[in-house]
């Protein structure tokens, strides 16, 4: 972490969100896949999930404050929070944004 930034300097963050479907939420297109795969030839796959993942850089003063704006990006944008989840990684990129 980063000490002493100068005012109006920024880290820039790199962010993964992976979302899924909460636990007991049904998966159509999972199960289409999972059903599928045994007449292709690919025995022993079970329990298939589908989701997205959304990728971008975010700009912060630090960690926690990328950390607060990808997840109220999540809850108001990216997922819908009833059926769905977000597995967050955030990582710095060790590049610094100034005005």
């Amino acid at each position: 972490m980063r000490i002493g930034l100068a005012v109006g300097v920024s880290l820039v963050f790199s962010v993964l969100v992976d979302v899924s479907l909460r636990k007991g939420i049904a998966d159509p297109a999972g199960s289409t896949i999972e059903r599928s795969l045994p007449t292709l030839g690919f025995l022993g796959v079970r329990d298939v999930g589908v989701g997205k993942t959304i990728r971008f850089t975010i700009e912060a003063e630090g960690e926690e404050e990328a950390k607060n704006k990808v997840e109220s990006i999540c809850s108001t944008f990216l997922t819908n929070p009833v059926i769905e989840e977000a597995k967050i990684t955030i990582e710095n990129t060790d590049q610094v944004e100034g005005n």
